[in-house]
């Protein structure tokens, strides 16, 4: 053909999203997958807030039990795998005052499945669930580190904005300081029911 060689060329295709899993409400059964799931997330640098060793059965069952009781909870399944890969989650502080708000709102997507999607979706679906579901809360508020330049990029394309500063609240690792960014989405609909 020509001097042409034709080499076949075989892609191995590590994890396969197409379409992507859609997003399920959390239950207790998934403690143990959302404990390994944050495990791998907090061994990573860059991955979440949390150390490795402050992964605790504790700490999950805290937030799965607040956000069951009183906020929400959302999972991505990985069918081919059967383990969780996505979650988001936020829930209502205990103050009446501030009984308009969900707070304490963190996403985690395994590091294998970054950047697919995956988080915007789990993000979409909790913001659409608010606006359809929960006409009573106003406010969904996130924290993030100032140098999380593609997390704050991403809260800014869903409607979240900032609201200021915390300035050296987070001590990194090399021994410096870094500022949090508050950030906060009004719910549109809010009190339309």
């Amino acid at each position: 053909m020509n001097g042409i060689k034709f080499i076949k060329i075989e892609k191995k295709v590590l994890f396969s999203l197409n379409p992507l899993p859609l997003p399920r409400p959390a239950t207790f059964a998934d403690k143990p997958k959302l404990l390994s799931l944050y495990c791998e997330v907090a061994s990573r640098s860059g991955g979440i807030i949390r150390e490795p060793h402050e992964i605790t059965e504790e700490y999950i069952n805290k937030f799965l039990t607040n956000s069951l009781a009183g906020g929400i909870i959302l999972v991505v399944d990985d069918v081919d795998s059967g383990r969780i890969i996505g979650e988001i989650h936020t829930y209502r502080p205990s103050l009446s005052v501030f009984s308009h708000v969900l707070e304490h709102l963190t996403l985690v997507v395994h590091p294998s499945f970054q950047r697919k999607g995956i988080g915007r979706m789990l993000f979409n679906t909790l913001l659409a669930k608010v606006r359809s579901d929960y006409p009573e809360f106003l406010r969904v508020e996130v924290i993030v580190k100032e140098s999380n330049h593609a997390a704050r990029n991403l809260y800014r394309s869903l409607g979240f904005v900032e609201e200021g500063r915390m300035e050296k609240k987070i001590r990194r690792a090399d021994g410096g300081f870094e500022a949090d960014i508050p950030m906060a989405w009004f719910n549109p609909d809010y009190g339309m029911r």
